[in-house]
Order: C-alpha cells, then sequence, then structure tokens
C-alpha cells in the first residue's frame, strides 16, 4: 500500500511562524512533526510515500534527503549517533513529492495522487496529526479494510464545542469501536451534528475516492473539501469509520503544538524528568 501525506497548507494559524517555515516542519520534541507521520507509515509496513507540498515547502524534501555536508562534518567529529539517526531518516522510505500549485483544498490536494496512486487502496494520513499507538493507527485501518473492503476513516469522539472543526460521522454501530457510516457533515455547528465521531485525519481509501472527488464542486471555504467526496463515495460503497486505539496529538493550532509539545517531552526518559522539575518549580512561583 502507498501513503500520502498532505502537506501544502499555508499555516495561517500560525503565522508570522509559519511566513518561511512550514507548519508540517514545527519541532516536536527531537523531530519535526512531519517525521512523526513519515515513521508511522513506515512502522505499518508502507515503503512509498508521496507527500503533496506547495510553495515554500522545499525544508520537507531537503529533510528526508542526503546531506553530504552535515554528514562529513558529523563523520569527521566522531559524533557517530547522529550520523546513524540523519542517515536512518534519508533511507528510511522512499518519497515522491507533488506541487500542489494553487491552495484549494484537502480533497484537491489528495486529487493529484491520482496518477501516483494507480487502481490500489491508498493510505491518506494528514503532515500535521501525530498518532500514538501499540499498532500504527494506519495499520488498524488498513485491517479492517482488507477484511471488510471499501474505505476506513479514523475516528474518535471530540468535545461539543470542537465540533465545529472537524468532519463529523453519522454511523450504524456493526462492532465494538467500528461503524458503517451513513453520513459525514463537514465543520458543522454542534446543533446540527449527527454525532460526536469526529474525522481524526488518518484514512486508508478506495481509488474511486479520485471520480468522487473530481465531482466534488468546491465548498466551504472555496477549497475542494475531502468530507463532501466521502459522502459521495459512502453513496457508491462502503465507507467504515473505526475508533482506534491509541493517542493522537493534533498539532493545527498553536495550543495543540505546544501542548503535544510539552507531553512528549515530559515522556523523554532525558528530557522529562529535569523539564518536570522545572514545571513544579514554575508554577509553585506563580501560585
Amino acid at each position: 500500500m502507498k501513503a500520502v501525506i498532505p502537506a501544502a497548507g499555508m499555516g495561517v494559524r500560525f503565522l508570522p511562524l509559519t511566513k518561511d517555515m512550514p507548519k508540517e516542519m514545527l519541532p516536536v520534541v527531537h523531530k519535526p512533526t512531519i517525521q512523526y507521520v513519515v515513521e508511522e507509515a513506515v512502522a505499518a509496513g508502507i515503503e512509498d510515500i508521496l507527500i503533496i507540498t506547495g510553495r515554500g515547502k522545499r525544508s520537507i524534501e531537503d529533510h528526508f534527503d542526503r546531506s553530504m555536508e552535515l554528514e562529513n562534518v558529523l563523520g569527521n567529529n566522531g559524533r557517530q549517533k547522529e550520523l546513524d539517526e540523519i542517515k536512518r531518516v534519508a533511507n528510511m522510505a522512499t518519497i515522491h513529492y507533488v506541487r500542489q500549485k494553487v491552495p484549494r483544498g484537502l480533497g484537491d490536494a489528495v486529487l493529484l495522487a491520482k496518477q501516483h496512486v494507480g487502481d490500489e487502496p491508498f493510505a491518506v494520513m494528514l503532515g500535521d496529526t501525530i498518532n500514538l499507538s501499540a499498532v500504527p493507527v494506519v495499520r488498524q485501518l488498513m485491517g479492517v479494510q482488507a477484511k471488510m473492503g471499501g474505505s476506513v476513516i479514523a475516528v474518535e469522539p471530540v468535545a461539543r464545542e470542537k465540533v465545529r472543526d472537524y468532519g463529523i460521522i453519522k454511523g450504524e454501530s456493526i462492532s465494538d469501536g467500528l461503524y458503517e457510516i451513513e453520513e459525514l457533515v463537514e465543520k458543522p455547528a454542534p446543533e446540527d451534528a449527527p454525532s460526536n465521531l469526529g474525522i481524526t485525519g488518518t484514512y486508508v481509501l478506495s481509488p474511486r475516492i479520485f471520480d468522487c472527488l473530481e465531482r466534488t464542486p468546491p465548498g466551504r471555504g472555496g477549497e475542494v473539501q475531502l468530507t463532501d467526496a466521502l459522502r459521495l463515495l459512502s453513496q457508491e460503497e462502503k465507507v467504515y469509520g473505526l475508533q482506534f486505539q491509541g493517542r493522537r496529538y493534533d498539532i493545527g493550532d498553536k495550543l495543540g503544538w505546544l501542548k503535544t509539545t510539552m507531553e512528549l517531552a515530559l515522556d523523554d526518559p532525558e528530557l522529562g524528568p529535569p523539564l518536570q522539575e522545572h514545571l513544579r518549580a514554575l508554577m509553585a512561583r506563580r501560585s
């Protein structure tokens, strides 16, 4: 299976930080956000990855490329651990790139993968969403798709006040945590939402989604919404929602990014203990 990682958004909610830095390259403890996404795909057995980029995103390509100058410096200075790590990052997958020349939304970005993906099911993993789980979330979706066919979307309950930030599904429960989707709504008002199950940014999709995307007119914000195309797809074949096992970290805004960085830093065996001590002292001074 191939994976598509849309990473063409302009990161407006992070300005001015993202004026010259892609949102997907924001650091979370030891590495940029998008590296977590690529590593999840690789852990699930996916080695062919297409990243959809845009203007100003060249640093993503550079991050997953070899840097002979840096490798030479590290080698000459005996920094073997760091040298091994940057070589690992450069070699862990075959990564291709396509540019979204005009920012026309997530659906349009996924459509750009049509030629690369072909006629097989494929994964879509957002470049600003980190999943941590014993079994990679995308692998959990792959397992359902292999058994049930159709397409599978990762979902989780979201707070009422957050409903308007998500695509929301309505579905019939067919087993523990698995739903056959009956309706999808893009960013509804809380009073109009069909449930509290939000689409979290990881998908395994049938190639029929491309035909649906081509028939999907621009919607909210003048953008082609993937949720709208999934609504069309659900009328033609089965689309499932899986309440996955694991923890999702949303890097979509500044507060989410800061919370994620803090939590994962506290979990780090080297950084966690001194950071926790610092936070205790900081909170004591502020109380």
